[in-house]
């Protein structure tokens, strides 16, 4: 099991949180995300190693930014 943590930028409401769970849920090897737009905290499992890369990526796709933390 990998777990990664971001900051996530611009996030307001729940909806927020759908879109980038959504994006980020597409990831191969994403087992579990939990996201919150009050904290700005965003934290990624997977069975194996992911991309970070990809995951910010999809933050992006979203319409926000992050970085690992």
């Amino acid at each position: 099991m990998s777990t990664n943590e971001y900051q996530v930028t611009g996030m307001t409401c729940g909806h927020c949180e759908m879109s980038v769970r959504e994006e980020v849920a597409e990831i191969a090897g994403v087992d579990e995300i939990q996201v919150s737009a009050e904290t700005g905290r965003l934290v990624v499992t997977g069975s194996g190693e992911f991309d970070d890369a990809k995951v910010l990526a999809a933050v992006e796709e979203a319409g926000y930014r992050a970085v690992r933390v």
